[in-house]
């Protein structure tokens, strides 16, 4: 059975909390990802920030570009372990709704886990269409 160190994207641009929205922006776009890794000089993870944070808690709330990441960036943090399976990260996946998974390993940054990698390994199709199926599941509505 594969793991997720097999598939995952070990090539991972990060920022640190006191870097600007717009320093985080920029990298989204150069990289065309929508998550960017919070992590300390060590390279410890400490968070992430994602497209729809910029958005939501920075932009629409008429924050400056030049503001901090700490001051939009997702306070509940998910990760995972490289030696984890394929299918259990999936599962992860799915019960959380994220797409993205930083993948630590004794507290530092090793790469991130997406459903695009995922879908992309064969043996892990069933995993990705079982996340995604979670993920994009919409509430009902009251």
């Amino acid at each position: 059975m594969k793991s997720v160190k097999d598939i995952m994207s070990t090539d991972v641009v990060f920022c640190s909390k006191e870097d600007s929205l717009y320093d985080a922006a920029v990298k989204m776009k150069e990289r065309n990802v929508g998550v960017i890794p919070l992590c300390t000089e060590k390279n410890e993870l400490v968070g992430v920030v994602t497209d729809r944070d910029l958005v939501l808690r920075g932009y629409a709330e008429k924050k400056d570009s030049t503001a901090t990441i700490q001051e939009v960036m997702s306070e509940q943090l998910h990760s995972i372990a490289p030696d984890t399976s394929v299918q259990e990260a999936s599962g992860l996946m799915a019960d959380h709704q994220i797409r993205r998974l930083p993948v630590v390993d004794d507290g530092k940054l090793v790469g991130m886990l997406s459903l695009g990698d995922l879908s992309l390994e064969d043996m892990s199709n069933d995993a990705a269409g079982h996340a995604l199926e979670e993920i994009s599941e919409r509430p009902e509505v009251h």
